[in-house]
This record gives C-alpha cells, sequence and structure tokens, in this order.
C-alpha cells in the first residue's frame, strides 16, 4: 500500500485552563492529583511497553474503532473526534445522536488506514486493538509518534489477541482514568471509572449461588464456517468468574480461541452466550447464531440448544468497551431467569 510520506501539518498545541493543580505519575500512570478538575501537561504515560508523552490537551483525535469513540463520548469529549472506524453495530440509542456526528474514515466494518488517518489530521489517535496499529492499517505507533501523533493502546490487547493474564474491570477502568487525564478532563475519566465500577459491584452482590457452576460458552462469531470463542485472559473469563460460571474455553491458548463444533460439542455448555452482531457477516446476529446452532449435526443435540438456553448481548461488549460493564447485570439475570 503506497504511503503518505509527508508529515502532518504543524499540530497546534492547547492548554487547558486551570491548569495550576500539581499532578505526578506513579509508574502505572495512575492520576496522582492534589489539584482538581486540571491536568499539567506535558506528562508521560508507560502503555503497552512504549512510553507516550502527551504534551497537550487533545482537540483532534481519531478513535480506530466504534467502541473508542463511545469511550471517548462518555467521557465528555465526543466534539473533539475527528474521526472513527471500524463501525460493527448500531451506535446506543443514548448517544446515537452524538456518534453520528463524528466523521467515518473507513466503512462499516472496515479499518482505518494511514492515508485517510493522516487526512484527518489527528493530535491523538486511540486505538482499542493491536492489529489497527501497524503499518498495513492505521500505522504503527513508532510511525505515528515521529509524526508528533500521541497514541493510546488498550492495556487488554497489546499483542493481538493474546491472552493478559490480569484482564479485569480495575484494568478497563484505569483506562477511563488515563483517557481522561489524556483529554484533560480527569473529574470525568474518575467519575466514569466509579459510575460502572458501581454497575459490576451491584450485580455481583445479587449473584445466586450454586453448588456446582454452569458451563458456558462465550460464542463470538464464525469465520468460513468455524467458531470463533472467548478464552482465558479477557473481560469475558473475568466475568464468568465474577458471577461463577464455567467458562468451557478456558483453557485456549488465546483470549479469542478459534474452536471446533466438536470441541464445542465435547465440552457440552449448559448455556451459550451468544454476541448480537451486525456487521453483516455469516452469522453475526444472535438470531443466526441459533439458528446454525440448531441446524448443525452436533450442537442441534445439545441439551442447552434443545432447551434454548440462551443469554444475548451487544457483541461489542466482549471487548473493553463502555458497555463491558452491563454485561455483568444482564448476564446475571439470564442466569436467574434460566434457573
Amino acid at each position: 500500500m503506497k504511503k503518505i510520506t509527508a508529515t502532518l501539518t504543524a499540530l497546534m498545541a492547547f492548554t487547558v485552563a486551570g491548569c495550576a493543580g500539581d499532578r505526578s505519575s506513579d509508574a502505572a500512570g495512575k492520576d496522582t492529583a492534589k489539584g482538581k478538575n486540571a491536568t499539567a501537561y506535558p506528562f508521560t504515560l508507560d502503555n503497552c511497553g512504549t512510553k507516550v508523552t502527551y504534551k497537550a490537551a487533545p482537540q483532534k483525535v481519531v478513535a480506530l474503532n466504534q467502541t473508542a469513540a463511545e469511550i471517548l463520548i462518555h467521557l465528555g469529549v465526543g466534539d473533539r473526534i475527528a474521526g472513527t472506524g471500524y463501525e460493527i453495530e448500531k451506535a446506543p440509542a443514548a448517544i446515537a445522536e452524538e456518534y453520528a456526528k463524528i466523521p467515518q474514515l473507513s466503512a462499516k466494518g472496515d479499518t482505518v488506514k494511514h492515508e485517510k488517518l493522516l487526512e484527518a489530521q489527528p493530535d491523538f489517535v486511540y486505538s482499542s486493538f493491536a492489529s489497527f496499529l501497524t503499518k498495513e492499517e492505521a500505522g504503527d505507533r513508532k510511525e505515528l509518534h515521529d509524526l508528533g501523533v500521541p497514541t493510546y493502546l488498550t492495556e487488554f490487547d497489546c499483542s493481538y489477541h493474546e491472552a493478559v493474564a490480569d484482564a479485569d474491570f480495575d484494568m478497563l477502568f484505569e483506562e477511563y482514568r488515563r483517557l481522561g487525564r489524556i483529554m484533560g478532563r480527569p473529574d470525568a475519566g474518575e467519575k466514569l471509572a466509579t459510575e460502572q465500577k458501581a454497575v459490576v459491584d451491584k450485580a455481583v452482590g445479587e449473584v445466586e449461588k450454586r453448588d456446582k457452576p454452569l458451563k458456558v460458552m462465550w460464542f463470538y462469531s464464525t469465520f468460513e464456517g468455524t467458531p470463533w470463542a472467548a478464552g482465558p485472559g479477557g473481560l469475558p473469563q473475568h466475568i464468568s468468574e465474577l458471577v461463577g460460571v464455567e467458562n468451557i474455553f478456558a483453557d485456549a491458548k488465546s483470549k479469542w480461541a478459534e474452536v471446533s463444533w466438536d470441541e464445542v460439542a465435547a465440552r457440552n455448555p449448559d448455556v451459550v452466550i451468544l454476541a448480537d452482531l451486525t456487521r453483516g457477516e455469516p452469522n453475526d446476529t444472535a438470531k443466526e447464531k441459533i439458528e446454525l446452532l440448531k441446524k448443525d449435526p452436533l450442537t442441534s443435540k445439545l441439551a442447552a440448544v434443545q432447551d434454548d438456553r440462551f443469554i444475548t448481548i451487544p457483541g461489542s461488549h466482549m471487548d473493553p468497551a463502555y458497555g463491558s460493564a452491563s454485561v455483568v447485570p444482564a448476564l446475571v439475570d439470564g442466569l436467574r431467569k434460566l434457573g
């Protein structure tokens, strides 16, 4: 792919009013403010093993995927998003109007390419997927940093699909705090983290104890007929542990694993958690997944399939997203209804 070699036009530097608060950054990059409602620039974070310096509050952000853009909207900085891509489902009603105003830098379901990214002249790039920050896609992080564009990559995906040993909601909430600090809105990051933690804690407090954990399959998608399911080292595994169920693919080699129908049948889940996607790919929607499971000669014989023991959640919520916290109450409620 032909690369644009010209550097970005000089990026404007901005300051945030009221930056007198005394701030420092610990080794984890946590906000240790002594003042309120301010970020002191410049500051440096260690993000996925890369030290990144943020010199000013970003004003032209490119979020490389829909869920990244949604997090920024919930932080109250949606008006600073200059572009996004990899749209995989309809934006939630609560933010649909604001999301619709964001320029789309790629076709639905496609990724943002380097040329399109540069055309947007961003002063900050945020991604939920390591695979989007490569030379073949939006550009690798070093390349963007050399152009004077700082980046942030979710700590859930420093390496593509690799299991993260300590993946949990605390990691997601810390991401909110870091983004709030980067955007000059540390108060918003803390508020969002506190609100979402309350959602998780309330749901966990309502978990019904079982003598024997139910076995679940987190069914995300299919590729050329092969199922993909959640493995270890991601939010689905963490949520399984929180609500007391057993992920049947907790022993997989990656957090998203290519499995087989033979394996699914042999592991015989009690409940199938369906990712409802609207990308337009085969078997993306929950309805299509149910039809597939009921037609397949192996899975159609499973009690979970015959008894319609399904729980449906938005597919994007299985990855780090604003909606991920809502999976916990949805799963707790779904398990209660299934008995």
